[in-house]
């Protein structure tokens, strides 16, 4: 079974789009971003909008993805377990590169570290997505895809190493922390949407 969905009736349909569809198109844009990046290390708005995707995307996934992983999988809880070590790992990469000034040597290493963390997080999260797909109804899966676009925008705009990463925890820290951060953002101008580079 799932994690905790209000009970409704079998026959409602909602609307809404499914949780993968949500998180692979999410992979989708950080790898574009990744690629933009490295064309273009010294964008410091690129850099703003990838450090804010990932963060919101990883809180959304350890919110979300990563239960219905445990619960549904028959092996998903040692596959959480890589996965939220890996996502800390992340974190801890895109601290560093947001941290680091342009043009150093270590904002080089740290991009380099960010984009392969990034792309592998991608490849292996998805790969988890056909046997989630036959595991769960449709209807669970837009469900929870509606949970995903509001843990997203309550999310941190900026890694987070350290705070809870698991259910209770994370979903009463991760939007008090993405207060501060909006704040910051706010008073700073920084950019962290992609529709904003356009």
């Amino acid at each position: 079974m799932l994690p905790p969905l209000p009970p409704v009736a079998d026959e409602l349909e909602f609307a809404g789009r499914s949780m993968l569809e949500l998180l692979d198109e999410d992979h989708h844009l950080i790898g574009q971003l990744c690629t933009r990046l490295e064309a273009d290390p010294a964008s410091r708005d690129l850099e703003d909008v990838l450090v804010a995707t990932v963060s919101r995307h990883i809180s959304a996934e350890e919110q979300y993805l990563y239960p219905a992983v445990r619960q549904v999988l028959p092996d998903g809880a040692p596959i959480v377990t890589d996965e939220v070590a890996a996502d800390e790992a992340l974190l801890v990469a895109l601290r560093r590169l947001h941290t680091t000034p342009a043009g150093d040597a270590a904002h080089e290493e740290a991009l380099r570290t960010v984009t392969e963390q990034a792309r592998e997080h991608a490849r292996r999260t998805a790969s988890v997505f056909p046997r989630l797909r036959s595991g769960c109804s449709g209807n669970d899966l837009v469900r929870l895809g509606n949970r995903v676009e509001i843990a997203r925008s309550a999310a941190p705009t900026r890694p987070h190493p350290g705070t809870p990463a698991t259910p209770p925890l994370n979903k009463i820290v991760d939007p008090a922390v993405a207060v501060v951060d909006k704040l910051r953002d706010a008073l700073t101008g920084r950019t962290t949407w992609a529709e904003d580079l356009y």
